[in-house]
């Protein structure tokens, strides 16, 4: 069995599935708060209604982002905390390229880099960008899947939210372990922020001694 997180927005994900991938159970929410206090909770409700236990976990699969700092954290912690205490692989999943696996129809996937600034990626294109839309809005041509707040903030008419990102975590894990069954290091694997959190910039050095 493989959990899988999506944490990297307001709008939430989690599914669980079997090793090659098939999912068996899955929940999407879009909170308020970011913390996604209700992930922990959520996860075991999931698992109790397929009636699975944490024990039968061969794998953890987390979206590492880009998105929001206080989601990626908790949802990395709850994937580490997962993997470290049963003892099986984690594998992490760029978020956004979720997104559009999971609609393969939208043409980018967007998601909020701050008050007035986007993580934009196209598809076909490598890596996301930082994008900051105009007056009118942000103009891609094509659907594209976005958080409810953040479809609402921006004016994104033709937006379709990440409620399935979890699911998709969840294949390109299972497709990662196929080949290297180790998955990532523990340790090392972090969340993708690309940029620092605010007020990093301001807070001064002080040498440790």
């Amino acid at each position: 069995m493989i959990v899988a997180i999506e944490s990297s927005s307001t709008d939430i994900s989690l599914a669980v599935g079997d090793g090659d991938g098939t999912p068996l159970a899955s929940d999407a929410w879009t909170s308020d708060r970011r913390q996604g206090h209700e992930l922990l909770p959520r996860l075991m409700g999931l698992l109790s209604s397929r009636g699975l236990a944490l024990q039968e976990l061969a794998a953890v699969a987390v979206g590492t982002g880009p998105g929001s700092f206080t989601g990626l954290r908790v949802g990395m912690s709850v994937a580490k905390g997962l993997a470290m205490g049963v003892g099986c692989p984690i594998v992490g999943v760029p978020s956004l390229t979720a997104w559009l696996a999971a609609e393969p129809s939208a043409a980018a996937a967007v998601g909020r880099a701050g008050a007035r600034e986007l993580y934009l990626l196209e598809r076909g294109s490598a890596e996301p960008r930082i994008v900051t839309p105009g007056d009118d809005g942000l103009t891609v041509n094509g659907t594209v899947v976005a958080p409810v707040e953040v479809a609402a903030a921006f004016g994104i008419d033709a937006a379709i939210s990440p409620a399935a990102a979890a699911v998709a975590v969840l294949a390109a894990a299972a497709a990662r372990l196929h080949a290297d069954p180790g998955g990532d290091d523990l340790a090392r694997l972090e969340p993708s922020y690309l940029r620092a959190p605010r007020g990093i910039g301001q807070v001064p050095h002080v040498e440790a001694g």
